[in-house]
C-alpha cells in the first residue's frame, strides 16, 4: 500500500524537483575555477578552454533526447502489447547519475593529485562529461514532467527550469556550511550528492498517463512553495552580501532550506488523499481513444521537424535570446569593473542573477499557461513580449547611466530567463511529445552557438579594441556601450522572428483552446 502511495506524478514531481536543485553544478564553476587552476598550472586562456567545454556539454543534449525517446517508446510498445513495461524516464536520470559522478569525481581525482595530471584536452573531457550529465537529468524531469501534467505543461516546466535556475546558489550554500573555503571538497560533493540522490529517487520519476481534478490547485501549491524558497534564497544572499553574516549562520539557513526543499512532499501526500485519478486526455481531444491517435499523428521526429519553418523560427528566436541573455552574464564582473562598482556589488548582482532567472523561468511558465487557458493567447505572444523587453534591457546596460546595472540585470536576467520555460513548452506544441526530448535539446544548442557568437566574436573583440594604453582593462561606459547597442538590436531581431511564430501558430493555439473551452 505504501508503495502504490508512491507512484503518483505528484511524487514524480517531487523527485524530480529535488534532482533539479542539485544540476547547479556548472553554475558554480566559480568556486573551484581557481584550485583547478593553479593545481593543473593554466594560464587564463586555457582555463576558458575548459570552461567552453562546460558550457558545451551542458547545451549539447541530443544523446538526452534520444534516450528518453528511445527508453519510453519501448515502455509504451511493451504496455500496450499488455507486457510488463520496462524502460522509463529512470533510464536517462541513471546514465545522468553516472556522467555526473564520473566527470567530476576525474576532475577532483585531477586536482588533489590522486591521478596524474591530465592533458588539457583530456582534463575538456571531463568538464564535457560532467557538464553533459545535466542534459540527461534535465530531458527526464522536465519531459516527463510535461507528460504528467500535459494541460498545464507550462507551470510544470516552469517549476522544473526554475528550480534549475535557482541550484547553483543552493549549492553555494551547501559549500559554504560543509566545506567553506575548500573547493576541492566542493568539487567531490558535486560527484556524489546530485549522483546519489538521483539514483534513490529516479524509481519515482515515471509517466502516469492520468488526469486528476484538482491539478491547477497543486500545481498552485508548488509554485507557491518555489516563490517562497526564491524569496528566502533572495533575503539569505542578500543579508550574506551586505552584512556578512558569521559562519555560524550557514549551519542556519541550510536546515532551513532543506526543510523547505522536503516540503512537496505534503503537497505530494495532498494530492494523493484529495484526488480521484482518471484516463487522460489530451489538451486537443475529447476522449481518450482519440486522444491517442491525436498525438501518435502530430508528434514529429527531429528531421520531419527540421524541415518545418517553425522549426526554424523558434530557433533563430533562441538564438537570439539566449545567446544574448548568456553573453550578459558571463561578462557581468567585466561591465562591473568597467563602471567601478564595488567588489561586494558585482558579487551581489551576480547572486541576484539566479534569482532574476528563476522567476523569469517559473514565472513565463505559470502566466502563459494562464493566458492560454484564460485568453486563448498563444505561447509565442509571450516569448516575444520578453524579448522585446529583453532588447529595452540590453539598451539599459548600453547606457551607463548610475545604476545601470541593476535594473538593465533583472529584466535581462528575468526575460533570460523566460525563454527556458516557453520554449521546452512551445516545442512540444509544435512537434508533439513523442520526440520532444530531442527536438527541445536541437534547439537548446541556440544557447552556446549565441554565447560564443555574441561573447567571444562581438564583445571580446570589441572590448580589446576599446582598450586604449597599457594593461588589459578598460573603464568608462564607452568599454561595454557598442556591444549592447548591437546586443538590443540582435533581441529585436528575435521579438520580430517570435512575431513571425505568433501569427504562424495561431491558428494551433485557437484549437486547443477551444478544445479546453469545450471540456469545462
Amino acid at each position: 500500500m505504501a508503495v502504490a502511495g508512491m507512484r503518483t506524478k505528484w511524487m514524480a514531481m517531487t523527485a524530480s524537483i529535488w534532482i533539479q536543485c542539485t544540476l547547479g553544478g556548472s553554475y558554480t564553476f566559480g568556486i573551484y575555477s581557481a584550485i583547478l587552476k593553479s593545481s593543473q598550472s593554466y594560464d587564463q586562456s586555457t582555463l576558458d578552454t575548459v570552461s567552453v567545454f562546460k558550457d558545451i556539454g551542458g547545451n549539447v543534449g541530443v544523446l538526452s533526447g534520444l534516450l528518453y525517446t528511445a527508453a519510453t517508446f519501448n515502455r509504451r510498445r511493451r504496455e500496450s502489447d499488455g507486457r510488463e513495461g520496462r524502460g522509463g524516464p529512470w533510464v536517462v536520470i541513471l546514465v545522468g547519475a553516472v556522467l555526473s559522478f564520473t566527470g567530476y569525481f576525474l576532475i577532483w581525482a585531477s586536482v588533489t593529485g590522486l591521478i596524474r595530471q591530465p592533458p588539457v584536452p583530456v582534463m575538456c573531457l571531463f568538464m564535457l562529461i560532467a557538464a553533459q550529465s545535466l542534459t540527461f537529468l534535465n530531458t527526464a524531469n522536465v519531459v516527463s514532467s510535461l507528460e504528467n501534467f500535459a494541460d498545464y505543461g507550462g507551470t510544470a516546466v516552469g517549476i522544473m527550469k526554475g528550480f534549475v535556475g535557482l541550484s547553483g546558489a543552493m549549492l553555494i550554500q551547501l559549500y559554504e556550511t560543509i566545506c567553506p573555503g575548500d573547493p576541492e571538497s566542493f568539487i567531490l560533493l558535486l560527484a556524489i550528492v546530485p549522483s546519489l540522490l538521483s539514483i534513490l529517487v529516479m524509481p519515482l520519476v515515471r509517466i502516469y498517463e492520468t488526469s486528476t481534478v484538482d491539478e491547477k490547485k497543486n500545481l498552485d501549491g508548488l509554485s507557491t512553495l518555489s516563490l517562497i524558497i526564491a524569496a528566502y534564497l533572495t533575503i539569505t544572499i542578500t543579508l550574506k552580501s551586505t552584512l556578512g553574516l558569521p559562519s555560524w549562520a550557514n549551519t542556519v539557513t541550510l536546515p532551513v532550506l532543506l526543510v523547505l526543499l522536503a516540503s512537496p512532499l505534503l503537497i505530494a501526500v495532498r494530492a494523493r488523499r484529495d484526488n480521484i485519478e482518471k484516463p487522460c486526455y489530451s489538451p486537443l481531444v475529447d476522449n481518450v481513444e482519440e486522444s491517442l491517435v491525436v498525438v501518435e499523428d502530430k508528434s514529429s521526429n527531429l528531421l520531419q521537424a527540421m524541415r518545418s519553418v517553425d522549426f526554424w523560427l523558434l530557433f533563430l528566436a533562441m538564438v537570439c535570446g539566449m545567446g544574448s541573455g548568456i553573453s550578459t552574464i558571463n561578462n557581468m564582473r567585466q561591465i562591473g569593473e568597467s563602471l567601478r562598482y564595488s567588489i561586494v556589488e558585482i558579487n551581489a548582482l551576480l547572486s541576484l542573477w539566479n534569482i532574476w532567472n528563476f522567476i523569469g523561468r517559473f514565472g513565463a511558465g505559470y502566466a502563459s499557461d494562464a493566458l492560454l487557458h484564460k485568453k486563448g493567447w498563444p505561447r509565442p505572444l509571450l516569448m516575444a513580449t520578453t524579448l522585446g523587453a529583453m532588447t529595452i534591457g540590453h539598451l539599459i546596460i548600453a547606457s551607463g547611466f548610475e545604476g545601470n546595472l541593476y535594473v538593465g540585470s533583472v529584466i535581462v536576467g528575468i526575460c533570460y530567463g523566460s525563454q527556458w520555460s516557453l520554449m521546452p513548452t512551445i516545442t512540444s506544441e509544435l512537434f508533439g511529445v513523442k520526440h520532444m526530448g530531442t527536438i527541445y535539446n536541437t534547439i537548446s544548442i541556440a544557447s552556446p552557438m549565441g554565447s560564443y557568437i555574441f561573447s567571444v566574436r562581438l564583445i571580446g573583440y570589441i572590448y580589446d579594441k576599446t582598450i586604449i594604453g597599457e594593461g588589459n582593462t578598460c573603464y568608462g561606459p564607452h568599454c561595454f556601450r557598442l556591444s549592447f547597442v548591437i546586443i538590443a538590436s540582435v533581441a529585436f531581431l528575435g521579438f520580430l522572428v517570435s512575431c513571425a511564430l505568433v501569427f504562424r501558430t495561431k491558428k494551433l493555439y485557437q484549437q486547443i483552446f477551444e478544445k479546453r473551452l469545450h471540456r469545462r
